[in-house]
């Protein structure tokens, strides 16, 4: 039997629900605050949350990544009285399965009920027999884990898939690890960087050329999308296509056929594509830089790799799985790592992610040479600046703070709990930090998420919470 929880204040509201969910033969509890709610949540065993959006202690959108983040990971129905068209959409790019506004029909909530138990359900039995095979991805974070069920969905489907992510994240390694799980495994993986394609040569490097074509054709070539045939396409980069060859690739997403330069007749290849870009796609499609067509071609199922630093869990592993790996490459003697060392990897951004973590740790090993431990006068001259400028940083805005006696007189006949008032100094904090984040930034979202290391859905939620305008 699934296990359904309310989250929602209105207690006479929840009982009705109750009673409809529970004649659906679903066990079903009740919280009516959003700090109940969370707690119940914890415990464990919930299929799906039914969750309100204005609660008394918060608002149920700023809570849907804290609880896709349970092992559960349970299906998020937002039911609320106080819709709108920005929480709506707000609400489903957090990951919720359905926006839902009061009050609602019975057949409104029965079926969103239903569908979600049985996504739910599915989804832990792909779980459960559909190990992916992963050797060359390290890390158990939750932020990855949460990346990686969605590519193995990517690998069991014929879709085409769009990788997408910073600079350094493992665009490639993900988009290889979709074809070594996918039924065309045992077909070619086919790289094709759009950044550094030729203008002159692009249709001959994709679509090859007969003998005779052009001057320099003194034979015939098989292009890129041939040699792809019965597997995989990788188009790397694929925000730097240029604008004049995405029409023509559009249509051979479509139909499978093109025409070599100088050639007769046309061609048909069998191959799946797997696209990666560091580029906000949708944005190139309003400043007229990339087609929408082709973007919905190609998005058939996205994958959104996560930043290093909404995965600093996994930076020791990937750490002690490197210098492992190179110490045997140059059958040399392990160093032991200090803990001022460790600290220096888990304090810093990673603005490079895993890319820059690489080879930092390939120069710490470089500049250690015969010393047998690893400290952080080892990392790169870049990395050891930019940590004493923060600690610097840190040093001055605990100066600047006056003492808290001399900035908060507290009334003894209502003195705060330390939990209200810790809430209320972090509110005051948060608030500030996010409307020097926006003037910083200048109002660019890409820009603030990176300098902040929140996700687009969770900066929305923060700034909507506090009344931010860009």
């Amino acid at each position: 039997m699934a296990n359904i929880l309310l989250i929602d204040d209105d207690v006479s509201f929840c009982r009705a629900l109750e009673a409809v969910i529970s004649e659906m033969n679903l066990h079903v509890e009740s919280a009516h605050t959003l700090a109940e709610g969370l707690k119940k949540v914890r415990h464990g065993g919930w299929d799906v949350i039914i969750l309100d959006v204005v609660l008394p202690d918060g608002n149920g959108l700023d809570a849907i990544p804290e609880i896709r983040q349970f092992p559960e990971q349970p299906e998020i129905i937002i039911l609320t009285g106080s819709g709108d068209p920005d929480g709506a959409e707000l609400a489903i790019k957090s990951g919720a399965w359905d926006y839902i506004t009061k009050p609602p029909t019975m057949n409104k909530i029965r079926l969103p009920v239903v569908r979600a138990v049985e996504y739910h359900a599915q989804k832990a039995s792909q779980k459960a027999t559909g190990a992916l095979s992963r050797d060359a991805i390290i890390g158990c974070s939750k932020a990855l884990e949460a990346c990686l069920d969605m590519v193995a969905r990517a690998a069991k489907c014929s879709s085409n898939v769009l990788v997408t992510g910073e600079t350094g994240t493992g665009k490639e390694l993900i988009a290889r690890c979709i074809h070594e799980n996918s039924a065309r495994r045992a077909g070619p993986f086919v790289v094709v960087d759009c950044a550094a394609l030729p203008e002159h040569l692009v249709e001959s490097m994709l679509f090859g050329h007969e003998k005779g074509a052009f001057t320099t054709a003194d034979k015939k070539h098989t292009g890129l999308i041939k040699q792809a045939h019965g597997g995989t396409l990788f188009l790397d980069e694929v925000g730097e296509m240029p604008v004049g060859l995405q029409k023509a690739f559009l249509r051979v997403l479509q139909e499978h056929r093109f025409r070599p330069v100088g050639g007769m007749h046309e061609e048909e290849s069998d191959f799946r594509v797997v696209a990666a870009t560091n580029r906000d796609l949708e944005q190139n499609v309003v400043d007229w830089k990339f087609r929408q067509d082709l973007l919905f071609r190609l998005r058939g199922i996205a994958v959104n790799l996560p930043p290093l630093r909404e995965r600093t869990g996994d930076i020791e592993a990937l750490s002690r799985h490197f210098l492992e790996k190179q110490t045997k490459k140059d059958k040399g003697k392990p160093k032991r790592i200090s803990s001022e060392f460790w600290g220096a990897l888990l304090e810093y951004h990673w603005p490079g992610n895993v890319r820059e973590l690489i080879n930092a740790l390939d120069c710490a090993l470089a500049s250690a040479e015969n010393d047998s431990v690893l400290y952080p006068r080892h990392l790169p001259i870049n990395i050891r600046a930019t940590l004493a400028r923060m600690s610097v940083n840190e040093e001055r805005c605990g100066a600047d703070l006056d003492p808290m006696e001399e900035r908060i007189v507290f009334n003894p006949e209502n003195f705060p709990t330390l939990k209200d008032f810790r809430s209320e100094a972090l509110a005051r904090v948060e608030h500030r930090y996010l409307a020097e984040l926006v003037r910083v930034s200048e109002g660019r979202i890409q820009r603030a998420c990176a300098l902040s290391g929140l996700s687009r859905a969770r900066l929305y939620a923060l700034m909507k919470q506090y009344g931010i305008e860009r």
